[in-house]
């Protein structure tokens, strides 16, 4: 009787173990909606850069910026975590008709870090 529940407890414990491993490593923050989007061409600059994550992220390590065809920064002060703490936005200068690339990197509220890139483009022409 004794080695029956021992082998329950371990069991149950085992299983309990494994699905909180599996719910760790799905953490991660990853962009779910981007403004502008990845990959779009817009006909009008936009005042501000924002990525809606699937999860929280922590505010002390968030990064956003977006750079000119130059590699220039054109961001105009610190990213901003939003108050549901999964929009993460920047206020960007007037941008030129161009290619701009946005690179952003977060760390989620567990702990894991993410980190990626797109682009969009300003349609016109550049000068």
């Amino acid at each position: 009787m004794k080695t029956s529940r021992l082998s329950t407890i371990v069991l149950l414990t085992l299983n309990y173990l494994a699905g909180v491993g599996v719910t760790c490593a799905l953490a991660h923050s990853f962009p779910q909606v981007e403004s502008p989007a990845a990959g779009q061409t817009v006909s009008s600059g936009p005042s501000q850069v924002t990525i809606k994550f699937d999860a929280p992220v922590e505010t002390l390590f968030a990064q956003l910026e977006v750079l000119d065809v130059e590699g220039k920064n054109v961001a105009v002060g610190a990213p901003e975590v939003g108050d549901d703490g999964r929009t993460l936005s920047v206020k960007v200068a007037a941008l030129k008709p161009g290619h701009y690339l946005v690179k952003w990197a977060v760390v989620c509220i567990d702990t894991h870090h993410t980190s990626g890139s797109y682009d969009f483009t300003l349609a016109g022409s550049a000068t």
